[in-house]
């Protein structure tokens, strides 16, 4: 009886447990390629405004993971917040290209703007979320063991656009949207087995691959 219960509930979260599926747009906004010389860096940054759409910061250092692999050269957003401490603090960032192009206009900022050698700001804004959850689980503890039987489900959505902002000619070069959706489940004899859906990782993959389109012509064109 157990045995096909089990069967059952494999079956079941096979079925439910699919592919992710990912949505991928990409906008260049900039009508004339930007030249991009040896020196320049790219920094990878994730909006921290303590409210809803936060980047999480290992979606960032994905993407930057990502990029480290091809020709761009990738500077810490760390060391660039600390480099231009205190305008990159959550509380005082920028929120919009108004905003940037102000702070840009101070001289100490574009001084260590320009110590960095960082050419291109990647602005990500996004999350991944759970949408919703479904099924049932029930467990119990008993002289003899214990343990859990039933089956959950819930759908993950990864949302995430990234804004290329070319500092030194303050303009949006491009822009990178993925939305990636996939469902999670969590099948339950005895132990509960968790078998999620990897939507944040494919929404990596996808927007570090639409910069990496946007950067490296530019690139290869210095």
């Amino acid at each position: 009886m157990v045995m096909r219960r089990l069967v059952g509930l494999l079956l079941i979260s096979l079925a439910l447990s699919g592919c992710v599926r990912a949505k991928i747009e990409q906008f260049r906004e900039s009508p004339v390629a930007v030249r991009m010389s040896a020196g320049d860096a790219v920094v990878v940054m994730g909006r921290r405004h303590h409210g809803a759409h936060e980047a999480e910061e290992s979606f960032t250092s994905c993407v930057a993971r990502s990029l480290q692999g091809s020709r761009i050269a990738v500077y810490p957003e760390q060391d660039f917040v600390d480099a231009l401490y205190p305008w990159l603090e959550p509380r005082t960032a920028p929120k919009s290209a108004e905003r940037l192009n102000q702070l840009l206009d101070l001289p100490v900022v574009e001084k260590r703007l320009h110590q960095t050698g960082v050419r291109f700001m990647v602005w990500i804004d996004g999350e991944t979320d759970t949408v919703d959850r479904k099924g049932a689980m029930s467990c119990a503890l008993s002289p003899a063991g214990g343990g859990c039987l039933g089956l959950t489900w819930w759908d993950r959505k990864s949302e995430y656009t990234a804004t290329i902002w070319d500092v030194r000619d303050r303009q949006v070069v491009g822009k990178a949207k993925v939305d990636a959706t996939g469902t999670s489940v969590m099948p339950a004899v005895i132990i509960p087995i968790p078998m999620i859906a990897r939507t944040e990782a494919a929404a990596c993959d996808g927007v570090a691959t639409q910069l990496k389109e946007l950067l490296q012509p530019q690139l290869s064109a210095g």
